[in-house]
């Protein structure tokens, strides 16, 4: 619309010029003995800024209507009734392997067993549990767990309630550990917490807490072992922070070692002194050896400097 208004104006602009030279060439022919004017008469150019205020009032009365739409736009956005954003009820809840989430009848999120696993053709994949069976994947093993856990008639049978994953790969026949590798094996997995909290640290891996913990432990000697310790002890104790960790929980130790360190496995059972499949600090700090009184649970602080 304003376009063609404007194509008017031009066009109108042309036909008074067209109009003058018209009258002009007239004039000459006639040859008037008065001089003739170059200019455009004062009645075509009153003609012509008439139509052009005519049209620049109708722009404006166009720019006004387009700004009262918008407005009207704006109140019945305003006023529209947004239907509120239902919370997911399981954004924040925490199940743990072998389970997922889903929202029950009344609204409550709850954790139910994993229906089915992904069916996995890599070899690589299988696990084998601490009952030296040979499992498709963790997902099939937590599973299992969750169903003798839940007492689902899909349970193999009451030992699978602590079934966990020993190492990945199919089952193998290990070595048995010797009394005497037994009798060092304390030393070296001292030795070994240690280092890789070292080289967590060297690679900027470390939590702030931690990274305190393992600078104490680089100045003072008697300090080392026991940082070490109850830097890894923490870490292990996941979901929930109950202060104690599951025979499950030592899997990100158990698991990368068993193929390099055929002891790892019977050292981690004689950690559980009371067998209750749950490895407290004090049972933690006797397993490697070190003095009770060295030990501080300070879980908690960490995790509140990480917060």
């Amino acid at each position: 619309m304003k376009l063609k208004l404007v194509l008017a104006v031009a066009l109108v602009a042309l036909l008074m010029v067209d109009l003058g030279t018209a009258e002009k060439t007239m004039k000459k022919h006639r040859k008037r003995k008065h001089r003739v004017s170059t200019t455009t008469p004062a009645s075509e150019v009153a003609v012509a800024a008439e139509a052009e205020q005519d049209v620049m009032n109708i722009l404006a009365e166009d720019e006004k209507e387009e700004e009262k739409e918008k407005e009207r736009e704006e109140d019945v956005r305003a006023n529209e009734i947004v239907p509120a954003a239902v919370p997911d009820a399981c954004a924040e809840k925490y199940c743990g392997a072998g389970k997922v989430c889903q929202v029950a009848a009344n609204g409550e999120a709850e954790c139910v067993c994993i229906p089915t696993c992904p069916q996995e053709v890599d070899p690589r994949r299988k696990v084998c549990s601490n009952h030296n069976e040979t499992w498709g994947s963790d997902c099939e093993v937590y599973q299992m767990r969750c169903m003798c856990d839940h007492g689902s008639d899909m349970c193999r049978g009451d030992k699978y309630k602590h079934v966990h994953i020993e190492y990945y790969g199919v089952c193998r026949e290990m070595r048995e550990c010797s009394e005497d590798e037994m009798a060092d094996f304390p030393r070296r997995m001292r030795d070994w917490l240690f280092n890789v909290m070292r080289d967590l640290a060297d690679r900027e891996e470390l939590s702030p807490y931690f990274l305190k913990l393992e600078r104490e432990a680089e100045t003072n000697l008697t300090r080392r072992w026991t940082n070490a310790a109850i830097w890894k002890w923490c870490d292990l104790d996941g979901h929930p922070h109950d202060r104690s960790v599951s025979r499950h929980e030592l899997f990100p130790i158990r698991a990368p070692l068993m193929a390099l360190e055929h002891c790892i496995a019977p050292f981690l059972n004689r950690c559980d002194v009371d067998d209750d499949h749950m490895i407290t600090l004090k049972e933690w700090g006797k397993c490697l050896e070190l003095q009770e009184d060295d030990l501080d649970e300070r879980c908690e602080e960490v995790r509140g400097e990480e917060e």
